[in-house]
């Protein structure tokens, strides 16, 4: 009964740990939104289209948030799925969406670098990683 009990304890710390981490990506994603529409003002950029560099640095801030949380969930995926339950069809599962989360994430790096991975950083690129 004493080593049921301790797997049942442990199990239910992962599921917690699992939440947690989730519920932190989920959070980042919010935050970031919110801070990224008070500090960078949605309504004055809206007014500052034609303001060079407006709608890059506007992009780059709510795209660093969302790639955090997007990592924060896969690895609450992954925690839940590979400490719990490893069974074909959940690891099945968790590689589809390790697989979309990676795109999403990919995707969201090209777009706010302007450039592939694999290309080298120009000098422009430089200066406008250290002014955001």
């Amino acid at each position: 009964m004493v080593g049921s009990e301790i797997i049942g304890n442990v199990r239910a710390i992962i599921e917690w740990a699992a939440l947690i981490i989730e519920i932190t990506g989920a959070a980042v994603i919010v935050a970031g939104v919110i801070r990224v529409a008070i500090t960078r003002g949605t309504i004055r950029y809206l007014f500052q289209l034609e303001k060079p560099g407006a709608y890059e640095t506007y992009k780059h801030q709510m795209g660093k948030s969302l790639l955090l949380g997007l990592e924060f969930l896969v690895a609450g995926d992954v925690v839940r799925t590979v400490a719990l339950e490893p069974t074909l069809n959940n690891v099945g599962v968790l590689g589809l969406l390790v697989l979309i989360r990676t795109f999403l994430s990919w995707s969201l790096a090209v777009e706010i670098e302007r450039r592939w991975p694999w290309q080298a950083r120009t000098e422009k690129d430089q200066q406008g990683v250290n002014s955001a």
